[in-house]
């Protein structure tokens, strides 16, 4: 049976190096006609919730309706800005070898779940030459759920088909805690990465049992898939 693989993108896979921000501010300025004094916490909270609790911080009430005008926006801001974001932004170390090393495993089927609308998500990753290997139709985004574990469950059933697929033949890769609780929750076993705000002690203690400093080594990243997907 193969394995799972879901991956988080935002400082597991790439960093945008503030290009992410200054594109949720012209999203947001185009949807609500004010523009975006400051953000809220983004750290593994999913987009939808983002843009809410930023309209709050701004005095402003939204709707479902509104979200959808934003996320509209947000994905026209990335195409528009792609040039800028190559640029900026950078593809993480290893990311790439990880990528093309799982798709030459007999057995590995690689996805996404991430907090980006499925739009955003599909053009941070092309930007940076990150999406052939991805499985896009079984992975869940920011545009399905507001909360993260949804996410996680939502993915493990679009993969199976028929009957998700089991807790066991799947693995999250993320940098957050949230990414960590998420995976727990649904009971998939989670390998945790180091490379964007939060520490190795601080993914230890939100649960993470292998947490590694970044997907540098790959050969150790394949060795912890199969040990994890027994």
């Amino acid at each position: 049976m193969e394995l799972l693989v879901l991956w988080d993108i935002d400082h597991t896979l790439i960093s945008t190096r503030g290009m992410g921000r200054e594109l949720s501010a012209l999203a947001f300025a185009e949807t609500t006609g004010i523009a975006m004094r400051e953000q809220a916490t983004v750290e593994g909270i999913t987009e939808p919730v983002i843009f809410r609790e930023t309209a709050a911080l701004h005095g402003i009430a939204t709707n479902r309706g509104d979200f959808q005008r934003f996320a509209a926006a947000l994905a026209q801001a990335h195409r528009d800005h792609s040039p800028q974001l190559r640029e900026r932004g950078h593809a993480l170390p290893g990311a790439a070898a990880a990528l093309d090393r799982m798709a030459a495993e007999p057995g590995i089927r690689q996805s996404v779940v991430s907090g980006n609308t499925r739009a955003v998500a599909g053009i941070k990753l092309e930007v940076f030459g990150l999406d052939t290997h991805i499985d896009w139709a079984a992975g869940a985004y920011g545009d399905d759920a507001e909360v993260r574990s949804a996410l996680v469950s939502l993915a493990l059933a679009r993969a199976g088909g028929v009957s998700p697929v089991p807790a066991e033949r799947a693995v999250v890769i993320g940098d957050t805690p949230a990414d960590v609780e998420a995976a727990r929750a649904n009971r998939v076993p989670v390998i945790a990465v180091a490379s964007g705000r939060s520490s190795v002690p601080q993914l230890h203690a939100a649960g993470a049992e292998r947490v590694l400093p970044d997907l540098r080594d790959t050969g150790l990243l394949l060795r912890l898939l199969h040990r994890r997907g027994d």
